[in-house]
């Protein structure tokens, strides 16, 4: 009795002297990381913002299968924008007020401009994983701000209208026409894909606009098909797209139809069946087994989610390598507080090998953009899915595509 009284006398002692020096250490420490996301999980923007959402749980069960970020796991707080602007500023606000220390997401370019203010405001950086609009990591870049505090991880709306106009050309087109979506992200695309066309001696014969919900954009076809466009160039979602295409169908126009890289959604593939067939998009990522990281990833979602039909496999590859630069920086900055981790993102020292590319110093003060033209590839719809358009393209999805200076 007496040992055991002794035993736990210095078991007391020890208790106490822990609760003394480091027990609210130890707390913090073991507190998990909140780390916000918010995407389009219910409506036609769905596909995008749940393939998103997956690719990025799977990166963070990865993480926290190792430990976490220096022994702390990471726990996400996820909210639905629902493609809502306003919905969209809510929640950034409320993820703020929250003080998560980071935020991934942001799926369509207007819930993206109704958001950047928060996070930019509060300091916290935000992982903008599928939005193109870009404007969203231009607003705060340097002069226009000291610190920038949004990052992207997909190709800029710029970017897409570089490469279409380049097929264009490739394909002998002097002329097109677009249809964009009465939104922030159609008319950012419009205009992009004018610039470029200028800049490349491309006529743009025909400017048709058609709203989120039209299911009938026959008259707009018809008048850009009178126009004598050469091809007919698309900026939206799945669901217009999809009937778009039909329309294009039943008119017998059989011009090339290319566009964002949302046709590569699996609602546009669905929903437009044989009139698909052929659709040209700009993509970061085709759902082929070409490497070594793309197989894991593919076979873990698979296993993951008991799916080898992704929705949008863009969305995921882009969320999921994401999250893991965003590990790299938290880990790297080992710290919450958010000037801190936007200064490792800006000089991260891990090489990250991701699903995508080979990430070496995606980021820096000046550039938030981790993709840049030489990763992009052309896509095609074909037999219900997206594979290459051309052979060039699918030998360099299987090499090393490392950011261009």
């Amino acid at each position: 009795m007496r040992i055991s009284r002794r035993r736990l006398m210095r078991a007391s002692c020890a208790v106490a002297i822990m609760q003394a020096l480091s027990i609210p250490a130890l707390a913090q420490t073991g507190e998990p990381l909140r780390i916000g996301v918010t995407g389009p999980f219910t409506g036609g923007s769905s596909p995008m913002g749940e393939s998103m959402r997956n690719g990025i749980l799977l990166a963070v069960e990865e993480i926290n299968n190792i430990g976490g970020v220096n022994g702390r796991k990471i726990e996400l707080v996820e909210r639905d924008d629902k493609a809502d602007n306003d919905v969209g500023a809510k929640i950034a606000e409320e993820l703020t007020r929250e003080k998560v220390v980071a935020t991934v997401g942001i799926v369509n370019t207007g819930v993206g401009l109704a958001s950047i203010d928060a996070y930019q405001k509060a300091k916290i950086p935000l992982m903008v994983a599928v939005s193109t609009g870009t404007v969203l990591t231009r607003k705060y870049a340097p002069p226009a701000a000291a610190e920038n505090y949004i990052f992207r991880m997909a190709p800029t709306l710029d970017l897409e209208a570089k490469v279409l106009v380049a097929d264009l050309k490739r394909k002998g087109m002097k002329s097109a026409a677009i249809l964009a979506d009465a939104t922030a992200y159609g008319e950012a695309g419009l205009k992009a894909f004018q610039q470029q066309a200028t800049l490349a001696g491309l006529d743009v014969v025909s400017e048709e606009r058609f709203k989120i919900g039209d299911q009938d954009m026959s008259a707009q076809v018809r008048r850009a098909k009178t126009s004598g466009a050469q091809a007919l160039v698309v900026w939206g979602i799945g669901p217009e797209m999809a009937a778009i295409a039909r329309n294009r169908s039943e008119a017998g126009w059989k011009v090339p139809m290319l566009g964002s890289w949302t046709f590569s959604m699996r609602n546009f593939i669905d929903l437009s069946g044989k009139a698909g067939e052929g659709a040209l998009m700009p993509q970061t990522f085709i759902q082929d087994f070409g490497s070594s990281s793309k197989n894991s990833f593919l076979l873990a979602y698979k296993r993951r989610f008991n799916t080898d039909r992704i929705p949008s496999p863009m969305s995921a590859a882009q969320g999921y390598d994401g999250m893991h630069l965003l590990f790299l920086a938290l880990r790297q900055a080992n710290s919450t507080e958010g000037p801190k981790i936007r200064a490792a993102l800006e000089d991260l020292k891990s090489r990250y090998q991701g699903v995508i590319t080979s990430y070496n110093k995606p980021f820096s003060k000046e550039d938030h953009d981790a993709i840049t033209q030489n990763m992009l590839v052309m896509g095609m719809v074909s037999s219900g899915r997206v594979d290459y358009a051309y052979a060039d393209d699918q030998k360099r999805g299987a090499l090393l595509r490392l950011k261009s200076q």
